[in-house]
């Protein structure tokens, strides 16, 4: 009867490496946007983390709400990965959330119209999310906001950095 051990020593090195590579790359990826006031300067900010390894981005614009900030933020954490990846994406934004969950496929379906026909607002942004999604597995968890979670609150400190350099004209 042939082992564990048996099997892989039987294998082609390359074989090995392939297969691990085939394994999809699982990334935990925490996004925060707001502005101050809203509408005003804003920022946004995203950790990513993967393998034990972690990765900060943020932004900002001098004129836009929290909604498009917390699209952003979502959009740059999936642009950031540069291939196909398993995701869990956590926001404290239950827009960003029941946007992507539960609201898009109707928007979809009646040609990028909300429930009382007017356009979805935000679009532009909706449809940047989608398409950054497409290549991934991506899990959307929704996190109460300013409630101690370490990941949140690093991200809530980044977008609020990036306003704050927004605002000072840095």
């Amino acid at each position: 009867m042939a082992t564990d051990s048996d099997l892989s020593a039987s294998m082609p090195e390359d074989a090995v490496v392939m297969s691990e590579q085939a394994a999809p790359m699982v990334v935990e990826v925490w996004t925060d946007g707001g502005c101050k006031p809203n509408p005003g300067p804003g920022g946004w900010g995203v950790l990513l983390r993967c393998k034990g390894r972690e990765r900060e981005l943020s932004g900002g614009e001098t004129a836009t709400t929290n909604n498009r900030m917390e699209l952003t933020a979502a959009a740059e954490a999936l642009e950031a990965l540069n291939r196909p990846c398993v995701v869990s994406l956590h926001t404290d934004s239950e827009y960003v959330r029941n946007g992507i969950t539960r609201w898009h496929t109707g928007w979809v379906r009646r040609n990028w119209r909300n429930a009382s026909g007017d356009p979805v607002a935000n679009m532009d942004l909706w449809r940047r999310l989608l398409e950054a999604a497409k290549p991934h597995d991506v899990s959307w968890h929704w996190v109460k906001g300013h409630s101690g979670v370490p990941e949140n609150e690093r991200v809530d400190q980044l977008a609020t950095e990036a306003r704050v350099r927004i605002e000072q004209g840095l």
